[in-house]
C-alpha cells in the first residue's frame, strides 16, 4: 500500500507527522490486506492562522481499492489529530461497506 500525505500552506508537514499519519494508517488499514492499493491524506487548515474557530481541521482520506473506484471521505475536527483519527474510523468504516456490498 502506497501511502501519499499532502498539506496545504497552515499545516506543517513534516517527516514526524508521515511517520505517525503511516503508522496509524498501516495498522488500521492491514486487515485489508493487497485490496487497497494507495491512500492520499489531504490535511487543511480551512480557517488559516488568520481566524480561529471549531472544528476547523481537515482531513480527507482517499483509497483506491484494487479493480475499484476510489473512496473518499473527510472529516472536521478542532485538531489535527481528531480530524484524522475521524477520517480513518469512516474510512474504514466505507471499505467495509463496499467490500461487503461485493461479497453479496
Amino acid at each position: 500500500m502506497i501511502i501519499q500525505i499532502n498539506t496545504d500552506s497552515n499545516i506543517e508537514g513534516n517527516s514526524e507527522l508521515a511517520q505517525q499519519l503511516k503508522a496509524l494508517l498501516e495498522n488500521n488499514l492491514e486487515r485489508y490486506g493487497d485490496k487497497i492499493t494507495r491512500v492520499e491524506v489531504h490535511l487543511s487548515d480551512d480557517n488559516s492562522n488568520k481566524k480561529f474557530g471549531t472544528d476547523d481541521k481537515r482531513c480527507l482520506l482517499e483509497a483506491r481499492l484494487a479493480g475499484l473506484q476510489p473512496l473518499a471521505v473527510s472529516h472536521h475536527s478542532a485538531t489535527t489529530e481528531q480530524a484524522v483519527d475521524g477520517a480513518v474510523e469512516k474510512l474504514m468504516r466505507s471499505i467495509d461497506t463496499t467490500l461487503g456490498k461485493l461479497d453479496n
